[in-house]
């Protein structure tokens, strides 16, 4: 059986280059950081779960929520072909029993609080707002969107951003767990304007506070979709592969 069912709908993507020295302390055995176009990536991610069940039930008040979280990739080599994925810095989340269910099954790093969402829709145009409290105060990232859907193209960077198929955990120097995500291929709404009023050191730490006064390179928004994670399996004393080619 899945670990998780649900939907995943209007991912808010707000994605910083970065130097690949700030993640290294925080990838796991066994991967990678995956780049590019000589690009090193974080992304902050906003998104609502729908839908949701874990291990096939439904949880009374754990259906319907929010998620941000940041992010960065890497990529595992396994059986001739490479498998991209990603690792969460930090996922946000308003239920303490997700957050308690991701920490001790998965040792992840969520964390709860109080969070809002809104999304405003006119004739031509869709408004998506995430919004958490952290230390009291409201952090905000918000976007505006054309309301045509369309095609995220094959080689592109939204296509790298979002087609990423698995979730590794550093357990500790030497033990990772993996886990499987997988979710139809993605369409998207073309962002006409954004706004982010967060505060990187008290949400992520000091190893990210920099990121305060950096923009993001770009932005997107994807539709999203029924996706399913799958239960995790543990990767232990695995050698770094190394890339033979590009």
């Amino acid at each position: 059986m899945d670990f998780l069912n649900a939907e995943w709908k209007n991912l808010a993507l707000f994605n910083y280059e970065v130097d690949h020295e700030v993640l290294e302390k925080y990838v796991p055995a066994g991967t990678e950081i995956d780049i590019w176009n000589n690009k090193c990536y974080v992304s902050l991610v906003g998104f609502m779960f729908k839908n949701t069940k874990v291990l096939g039930f439904k949880v009374p008040f754990h259906i319907n929520f929010e998620e941000v979280n940041l992010r960065f990739y890497v990529k595992r080599f396994e059986n001739g072909e490479w498998k991209r994925g990603v690792v969460f810095v930090k996922e946000i989340v308003p239920k303490k029993a997700i957050t308690f269910i991701a920490n001790t099954l998965y040792q992840e790093h969520y964390e709860t609080q109080k969070m809002r969402h809104e999304i405003i829709e006119s004739e031509s145009t869709n408004t998506f707002i995430y919004q958490w409290r952290k230390d009291k105060e409201w952090n905000t990232i918000q976007l505006e969107t054309k309301n045509i859907l369309t095609e995220i193209e094959v080689g592109s960077e939204a296509e790298f951003i979002t087609e990423h198929y698995f979730g590794y955990t550093k357990i500790n120097a030497e033990t990772t767990f993996e886990y499987e995500v997988t979710h139809p291929r993605w369409e998207q709404f073309e962002v006409l304007n954004h706004h982010i009023d967060i505060d990187f050191g008290k949400n992520y730490g000091s190893d990210f506070k920099f990121l305060q006064n950096q923009k993001p390179v770009s932005v997107f928004l994807a539709k999203g979709s029924k996706i399913t994670v799958k239960n995790k399996r543990k990767l232990q004393q695995i050698p770094v592969e190394k890339e033979l080619c590009a």
